[in-house]
């Protein structure tokens, strides 16, 4: 029996525009996104909802959806008048199942409690804070609006609002970090008790304002120490009783996140609003397609009644399978063997036996007969790796 896909929902403003941020995203200023373009934004959002009900509900035979997500952006700008009347659209069209997990990102300075206690009336259970940094310094030269107070307040009146389930945001390798820095930020964290952290690397992403800094890309860390970074917080939060599961995420034991547990799977996902994007298995085709990352062109496509026709293909069996290696190994649960045998007709196991051996003797991978799990020193070199047992040759990689 099919598992009916997660939803998400892209909610494209933001108050202003982050320094290193290359997601889709209007910025709208201090007050948030102005009458008539957030209710020009709901009403196509509706529309594509209408759309998608019609063209996937009946032919997926489409039960209730395990998880819904709303990303952006900062969905919190949507408001408590917002937020309801996506959650009653979607309702109406794409039921939930009664322990469906719906996640609300929110940046600390929009999560006021009185949003965060319509959302929670609303049957949103678990809030994803953009944090990024707990240091008021590291939170200016990103371009953050909030500093590590308002995150810290955001955090209790999260908690006193009814959430009891909490993720933070944050992100490691800033301009003048030391690893000494990034542990303390995560002993902050963690003192602030979440029950999910996603830890990811600085990306200096072409077009922002930070890759246009001279000192600030001059004062980068370098490749040690970012990798010691991400080694010794991996083990800093492991001791906290976080579990390691993907290799920018931790959890507490069952707060794992669903709607990212679904795209590390290559479960289906059906998105909605600008730059979403979709995957969809239809009987023996997947199907795959890109919102317009543009706010009025995506608006345009949908009310002309072409939803989900945007950037649309059909992905070959070869690129699933590329895709669910290279997902499966991103992990802790990493990539079965037996069933990626039966995706591409090729056992790893023989094919790239030596690899495998090196891997292992190297510490960066362990091997059963079922499986292959990378390790922390490992999922530093995850990309290479991947590379490297993608159908691709090996020759040139060398991991002793």
């Amino acid at each position: 029996m099919r598992q009916s896909p997660t939803l998400y929902v892209h909610t494209p403003f933001c108050r202003a525009k982050c320094r290193y941020c290359a997601f889709y995203s209007a910025a709208t200023g201090p007050a948030g996104p102005a009458p008539a373009v957030l209710s020009r934004y709901l009403a196509a959002l509706e529309a594509e909802m209408d759309q998608q009900a019609q063209a996937f509900g009946t032919a997926l035979a489409l039960g209730p959806a395990p998880s819904l997500f709303f990303g952006g952006g900062t969905p919190s700008l949507l408001g408590t008048e917002g937020l309801a009347h996506v959650m009653a659209a979607l309702s109406q069209r794409f039921p939930l199942a009664p322990d469906a997990e719906i996640t609300l990102e929110a940046n600390p300075d929009s999560a006021a409690p009185e949003l965060l206690r319509a959302a929670r009336t609303l049957g949103v259970n678990r809030l994803s804070l953009g944090v990024q940094s707990l240091d008021d310094r590291a939170l200016a030269a990103l371009g953050r609006a909030h500093d590590a107070r308002q995150a810290a307040r955001a955090f209790r009146d999260a908690r006193q609002a009814g959430f009891t389930n909490i993720g933070l945001d944050l992100i490691f390798g800033l301009p003048g970090q030391t690893p000494e820095h990034w542990l303390e930020t995560l002993r902050q964290a963690v003192a602030l008790g979440p029950e999910h952290l996603s830890c990811y690397g600085l990306t200096i992403e072409p077009g922002t304002p930070l890759s246009r800094d001279a000192a600030a890309l001059a004062a980068l860390p370098d490749d040690d120490a970012q990798a010691e970074m991400f080694l010794s917080g991996a083990e800093l939060l492991a001791d906290a009783g976080y579990e390691h599961y993907e290799i920018s995420n931790f959890a507490k034991p069952g707060r794992r996140c669903r709607h990212n547990l679904a795209c590390w799977q290559g479960r289906d996902v059906l998105g909605f609003g600008p730059a979403a994007v979709s995957t969809l298995t239809c009987e023996v085709r997947t199907l795959r397609w890109a919102n317009p990352a543009d706010l009025d062109a995506w608006e345009a496509l949908v009310l002309s009644g072409r939803a989900g026709q945007g950037g649309r293909e059909e992905l070959s069996a070869a690129v699933c399978a590329q895709e669910a290696l290279m997902l499966a190994l991103r992990t802790a649960d990493g990539l079965g063997l037996d069933a990626h045998q039966t995706r591409t007709g090729q056992d790893l196991r023989s094919t790239h036996a030596g690899l495998l051996e090196q891997l292992v003797q190297a510490g960066l991978a362990d091997l059963t007969p079922e499986r292959l799990r990378l390790t922390r020193a490992g999922m530093l070199l995850s990309n290479s790796i991947i590379r490297a047992l993608g159908f691709e040759s090996s020759q040139d990689e060398n991991f002793s």
